[in-house]
């Protein structure tokens, strides 16, 4: 999700299309939230990790 967000921000940023940055910090920050907590060691949604 971290790699996807990325991508979209690259992309939004290049190409000057609003909506992909959108999405692609909101990705970026979802992935971000979601690695802090499998590292803290809380189970999100069943699942221990996130690759």
């Amino acid at each position: 999700m971290i790699f996807l967000g990325v991508v979209l921000l690259i992309i939004g940023f290049v190409a000057a299309i609003p909506i992909f940055w959108t999405i692609g910090v909101i990705l970026l920050i979802i992935g971000i939230v979601l690695e802090l907590m499998g590292m803290a060691g809380h189970a999100v949604a069943g699942r221990r990790h996130y690759y």
